[in-house]
């Protein structure tokens, strides 16, 4: 028998690790857009789900966006059920909050989270590979926005309480198009993939090779590495958070208090963690650094300055504790929110 295509064994152990420990019997369903990496995940799907005892499915979203979506999402289709997944198409209407790219990502992914509730799927798998993760956190380093950002993104996490994985984000982009080549799959193009109006696009066809002709080979690499690690101190950083906080902070008249000992105390990387913590927590509101500095200074360097007004809250001193309460618009400070911490 003639060896296995090793572009296709890599795609297949990723897609493997990924599903083993799902109970037997569940749905897992692929978000598949036609292109190299999502049919490449499908088909690998669709060989290690049944030995695993897990039933496939695919989801295509179809955004409009383009003259001929519908015959691109309906050849996907076609595509999963040769794979042996149970495609679904759905169509969406596109808005135009935070730009085409953030509309049809939100868009997709509600019709993936609404698709995995209504077949009650154990999880979502999505395509996003090495190259993602590597654009991801140079965007994240060239805007500035901390930490958060620089973690890229997770092979595990939550879509609105549906488990969502990324199995290929230690495969190149280049070995799913291989996989796709040696199973003869005939994969979509994505004519935005190279638009230059679009920030990762120029990230992707420009800086990336720029970096490597200048830097040496192994860019890619080193930033998903730098996700993984910064990946970890998050986590070992909200570990701390969380044991630390049960002890400075109290419930105040509609909000929270924090003690000033006890964030004068830590040091400033965990002080500002706390504090983003605690509006993120009680008040769903994410704060730029300027902000967390300026709260900081509540408890540094206190000169009796007035409440600070932050998205969804205000956050003034009162004796030894800061209090966060609900926002009331014109009664303190602002600052702008174009160094956000995500």
């Amino acid at each position: 028998m003639p060896s296995l295509n090793p572009a296709v064994a890599e795609v297949r152990r990723a897609v493997r690790a990924a599903l083993t420990g799902l109970p037997e019997g569940a749905v897992v369903i692929v978000g598949l857009s036609g292109g190299a990496d999502s049919l490449a995940l499908a088909a690998a799907v669709g060989f290690e789900a049944p030995k695993l005892g897990l039933r496939a499915a695919s989801v295509t979203v179809d955004h409009g966006l383009q003259a001929d979506s519908a015959e691109v999402a309906a050849r996907a289709a076609r595509a999963a059920a040769r794979l042996d997944l149970d495609p679904v198409v759905v169509r969406v209407e596109v808005g135009a909050d935070g730009g085409p790219e953030a509309a049809a990502r939100d868009a997709r992914y509600r019709v993936l989270r609404d698709a995995a509730r209504d077949a009650r799927a154990a999880a979502v798998l999505v395509a996003h590979t090495l190259d993602d993760q590597a654009e991801t956190v140079l965007l994240g380093l060239a805007r500035g926005s901390g930490a958060g950002s620089l973690q890229g993104m997770a092979a595990t996490s939550d879509l609105d309480g549906v488990p969502l994985l990324r199995p290929l984000l230690e495969v190149r982009r280049a070995t799913t198009r291989a996989a796709c080549a040696a199973q003869g799959l005939e994969p979509w193009d994505d004519p935005h993939n190279e638009d230059a109006r679009y920030t990762r696009v120029r990230v992707r066809e420009r800086v990336l090779p720029v970096l490597e002709a200048e830097l040496g080979p192994g860019i890619a690499e080193a930033l998903a590495r730098t996700a993984a690690q910064l990946r970890e101190d998050a986590e070992a950083f909200d570990e701390m958070i969380d044991e630390t906080i049960e002890d400075i902070v109290e419930h105040a008249e509609a909000g929270i208090a924090v003690s000033v000992a006890a964030l004068a105390a830590n040091p400033p990387a965990l002080r500002h963690r706390i504090i983003r913590h605690v509006v993120a927590s009680e008040f769903h509101a994410s704060l730029t650094r300027t902000q967390t500095l300026e709260v900081a200074r509540l408890v540094t360097d206190w000169a009796g300055q007035g409440p600070i007004d932050l998205p969804g809250c205000r956050a003034r001193r009162v004796g030894a504790m800061i209090e966060f309460t609900g926002a009331e618009a014109g009664t303190g400070a602002r600052f702008p929110a174009s160094d956000r911490e995500l």
